[in-house]
């Protein structure tokens, strides 16, 4: 069954497009009065512009294949860069309203050597950025932990999406990141794939690796059910979800369904619990009270959620204390800024809280940044993430 793909967005793109290059193109002329470039320029966006649109068209019957990817990925690229340009023209254009006079050669030269950092910054993005794994350790101090899990590790992975991934020795390099930490617990909070079990298949034998000696548990994320794609019936839409169930077995991780587990170390135990995707805008799958039914209240808790939003409107309030979430989806945006102080991704703007730590009303929220990338095939500043959690008990 064909996919029917709506052009109107792209359309809305392309326009946007015209109307940028216009802009941009006002700027060049101040670089170089030769007027060849004025119909060379426009040849250069008609194409453009007529490659996205039919890489769009033809998705319905070869998928998002090399040729998308790459037309795709070039439209994002310019579009971003030109609009960097944009900006330090616009800003250098009202500078000269105030002030009178020609439009500066400096600002153009600027604003050219900025468009050319972007470029080089995604490009950069796109070969090293999305492999460029890092551990983000936090220490957590609760003071209702079994004494037994003083110090007790959880390595936490999210968002794989296997379906990606064209760098074997990258991912190998990745895995044994996660084995180095030496944690008590692994977990892994869901997107294993984009849409399909069949691409975790290739990556089964270096996933696999993964060990802990508590166990490696996961749960699944909103992609993982397969909805963002078109299937020839029902059931094989069931099928594969049943088929990436296996897979989670084949990798040796116990894939958890609304249920839960306790994890005993000497006479004491914590419980972990995982669900179902559970998000707003993303199917409300998961059902905690399942999840955690038969638990003692008294419990200390830790909880997979897929999806942030899941703490927002029902854990973070829910009547039995759950100590710990863990959770992934917002992957960041794969684009932002962390340094010098500055915590920033255009995600924010979605989840306000969207990556890292953070604790209410006695519970804590961890949103892990990604294992993978999805759609942008790239990281920018936001890079892949292995979390290790300490548990600590507070002492007094």
């Amino acid at each position: 069954m064909k996919r029917k793909i709506n052009l109107f967005p792209f359309i809305i793109i392309a326009a946007v497009f015209i109307l940028l290059n216009w802009y941009l193109l006002s700027g060049i002329l101040v670089l170089s009065t030769n007027q060849l470039i004025i119909p060379l320029f426009w040849v250069s966006v008609a194409v453009i512009i007529i490659t996205f649109i039919y890489a769009i068209r033809r998705v319905a019957t070869s998928g998002m294949d090399l040729f998308f990817k790459i037309s795709t990925h070039f439209v994002l690229i310019l579009l971003t860069a030109e609009f960097v340009f944009a900006i330090i023209l616009l800003l250098g254009d009202g500078y000269r309203l105030f002030s009178g006079g020609l439009r500066n050669l400096y600002w153009v030269e600027f604003a050219f050597l900025l468009f050319s950092l972007t470029v080089v910054l995604f490009i950069y993005g796109m070969i090293f950025g999305k492999y460029k794994y890092r551990v983000i350790k936090h220490v957590l101090f609760f003071e209702d932990l079994p004494e037994e899990f003083d110090g007790f590790t959880i390595a936490q992975i999210s968002d794989v999406h296997a379906g990606s991934f064209n760098n074997p020795a990258a991912v190998k390099r990745g895995v044994n990141l996660i084995n180095k930490q030496k944690a008590d617990l692994f977990v892994f909070t869901g997107d294993l794939v984009n849409n399909k079990a069949e691409e975790i298949k290739p990556w089964i034998d270096t996933f696999s690796q993964i060990k802990a000696p508590y166990g490696q548990y996961s749960i699944l994320g909103n992609h993982d059910y397969g909805d963002y794609v078109s299937w020839t019936s029902p059931e094989d839409k069931v099928a594969n979800l049943d088929q990436l169930k296996k897979y989670h077995a084949d990798l040796g991780f116990t894939l958890m369904l609304d249920t839960h587990v306790e994890l005993k170390k000497g006479n004491q135990h914590i419980t972990l619990a995982g669900v179902e995707n559970w998000g707003i805008g993303f199917g409300e799958r998961g059902d905690l009270k399942k999840a955690i039914n038969g638990v003692d209240p008294a419990d200390f808790k830790v909880l997979l959620s897929h999806d942030p939003t899941h703490w927002e409107n029902q854990v973070k309030t829910w009547v039995s204390k759950i100590h710990l979430t863990l959770s992934g989806h917002t992957h960041g945006m794969q684009f932002g800024l962390e340094a010098f102080g500055i915590k920033w991704s255009p995600v924010k703007y979605r989840y306000p809280h969207w990556a890292g730590v953070k604790e209410e009303n006695g519970r804590v929220l961890n949103i892990n940044r990604g294992f993978g990338f999805l759609g942008f095939s790239g990281r920018i500043g936001i890079w892949p993430e292995i979390t290790i959690l300490e548990l600590r008990k507070k002492k007094g």
